[in-house]
């Protein structure tokens, strides 16, 4: 069970009420990750296409992330100088990839003969909260954005930060966090949709790394995006999915490479939304899972919520022993943690998890019998299994993950329409 903080965003309201179908009717926020604007050639199409839609008759807001592997390098840079670099100076640091493909990005729209402006996330008005590196977005300010719009800019906003609102620092919202900002201020703006564009053409069954044949889904709903996010599909991060529910924007992820149509994010109700049983396959290569001993569950888990840990999976073993499993990249928060306990615990991880993911599980008996006959015909073991209304997650052997997602893919028969 994954904890969860839910972001706000106050204007929300207020901007609707000031004239959000007149303004945002035709408003479109479009995201471009890393890979979309990796070189100053990319950088260029991906002005061509803002154009294109600022042409069509539009109110464009761009987001885009750090050029390729800015963010990478950056932060190898940090690790270089110091073994823990300070929070808030960490932050400042990699804030700088966005600011530097949006600016270029303005650039090229120019010499296109539009007029743009590259916002800083603090200029952008996305206020958050105090946490560096998981920062959460608790306002947008959008009167500058809004001016810009109706001045018949394209606007562009440095996605993955914001601005504290206690200390006035730079925050990120980890990684990621570029499809946050965009999803926030689509709420804000009250935009028509959200469009993400990255390096693949929609949500897919599988990853097609590991099953060539998954084939990409045409829609799913909120909560099966989810629970996908949140099981190891990487298309999106959880928290915009979050945001996008909570907020009803609708989301089309898509090519920046194409123009076909991709996959929309939708509610349950919406008459795109294809009805199938199962969804998808998700998986993590590699899950560490934890077991305590001789400790109260509300110490623990309000140790680990301290140190900003997103728990996922927790099982009460025995009276005074818990398992749970924790994202790889909070390990060192974790075992931080628990270190300062006085308490007996072990860790292992050689595990990764395969989720089964589908709103169809709520109303058609037997997936769950399917699913482990499966893994049993194929030799994979289940070590840990959780479930939700609309998933069933295995911790397995990370060596026998690529096995256990196309086992389940095909006798589930998702390559098929």
């Amino acid at each position: 069970m994954a904890t969860t903080q839910y972001e706000a965003v106050p204007e929300v309201a207020a901007d609707a009420a000031a004239g959000g179908d007149a303004r945002g009717g035709n408003l479109l926020v479009m995201k471009f990750g890393g890979t979309s604007v990796a070189d100053t050639q990319k950088i260029r199409d991906v002005a061509r296409r803002l154009v294109a839609a600022r042409e069509a008759g539009n109110r464009v807001v761009g987001v885009l992330s750090a050029m390729g592997d800015t963010t990478d390098e950056l932060i190898r840079l940090a690790y270089e100088v110091s073994p823990r670099p300070h929070p808030r100076e960490y932050d400042m640091l990699i804030s700088v990839g966005e600011r530097i493909s949006n600016a270029l990005c303005a650039m090229a729209i120019h010499d296109l003969g539009h007029e743009a402006i590259s916002l800083t996330g603090s200029q952008a008005g996305i206020v958050t909260d105090t946490v560096h590196g998981k920062a959460k977005i608790a306002e947008v300010r959008a009167t500058r954005i809004n001016d810009a719009l109706d001045a018949g800019r394209v606007v562009l906003v440095a996605g993955f930060q914001g601005v504290s609102a206690d200390s006035h620092d730079v925050t990120t919202l980890g990684r990621g966090g570029s499809d946050t900002t965009a999803v926030a201020l689509a709420a804000a703006l009250g935009a028509r949709a959200c469009e993400i564009y990255t390096d693949v053409e929609g949500v897919y069954t599988a990853d097609p790394r590991i099953v060539p044949h998954a084939r990409k889904l045409p829609a799913v709903t909120y909560e099966e995006m989810l629970e996908l996010a949140a099981s190891g599909a990487k298309v999106l991060q959880l928290r915009s999915v979050e945001f996008a529910r909570n907020h009803d924007v609708r989301l089309h992820v898509r090519s920046t490479f194409s123009e076909a149509e991709g996959t929309w994010i939708v509610d349950e109700e919406d008459p795109v939304l294809e009805k199938a049983i199962i969804s998808g396959v998700a998986h993590v290569d590699c899950e560490p899972l934890y077991r305590v001993r001789e400790i109260e569950p509300a110490t623990l888990f309000e140790r680990l919520a301290a140190a900003n840990v997103n728990v996922d999976t927790i099982l009460q073993v025995t009276s005074d022993e818990i398992v749970f499993s924790a994202p790889l990249e909070d390990r060192a928060a974790c075992e931080e943690v628990l270190g300062a306990l006085d308490v007996e615990w072990s860790m292992r991880d050689d595990l990764g998890k395969v989720s089964l993911v589908g709103a169809g599980m709520k109303s058609h008996p037997g997936i769950a019998a399917k699913t482990f006959a499966t893994l049993d015909r194929i030799g994979v073991e289940s070590r840990v299994i959780s479930t939700s209304p609309i998933k069933i997650a295995c911790h397995v052997r990370t060596e026998d993950v690529p096995r256990a997602v196309t086992a389940l893919h095909d006798a589930f028969e998702l390559g098929r329409a």
